[in-house]
């Protein structure tokens, strides 16, 4: 998974590197962010967290997702500790800011802002969708997973909207 989450990394780096000439820094980082954080969210709930599951049978596997809002839910993954809705809320924040950021030079930001934060939503539910139709990477599909997603992206475009007001990436807009 880290080398995964590091490996995305790179391509990114290299991303915001080819699109530095055209849009400017701030930009050129803020979509390659962007573009990264979706990479390590689908990281750390994709792929399995204590390594390969082994056989999950059909019998086993969950048939609908959980809607027990709030509901249990375990300490947390294996790299960080605290409670995994609080974990499920963080991991989105930089994709709610770096949407601002990576958005806020164009004029239609007001537009982009929103559909992005829809789009987010929309990511968190095909991982759900996802974890649920895939009984081997032996996750389990839960609603209070979407809802504290979209929560920690709309934190973070909270966050981005301030960070927006003081880096004034709309600076950086060519003239000719």
């Amino acid at each position: 998974m880290l080398l995964l989450i590091a490996g995305s990394g790179v391509l990114c780096l290299l991303l915001a590197l080819a699109l530095t000439r055209r849009i400017g820094p701030l930009s050129a980082y803020a979509i390659a962010g962007f573009v990264w954080s979706l990479a390590v969210i689908g990281s750390i709930t994709l792929i399995p967290a204590n390594g390969a599951p082994g056989v999950v049978y059909a019998e086993g596997r969950m048939t609908t997702c959980s809607w027990d809002i709030g509901g249990p839910a375990p300490d947390g993954f294996w790299i960080f500790s605290g409670g995994q809705r609080l974990l499920n809320m963080v991991v989105f924040v930089p994709a709610g800011a770096l949407l601002v950021l990576a958005c806020a030079r164009w004029r239609a930001a007001w537009v982009l802002v929103p559909l992005g934060l829809v789009g987010l939503a929309a990511y968190s539910v095909a991982i759900e969708a996802t974890q649920l139709a895939l009984a081997r990477i032996d996750r389990a599909c839960d609603v209070t997973d979407v809802i504290d997603n979209v929560t920690g992206a709309v934190l973070g475009v909270g966050l981005g909207l301030v960070l927006a007001l003081v880096l004034r990436p709309w600076r950086y807009r060519r003239t000719s």
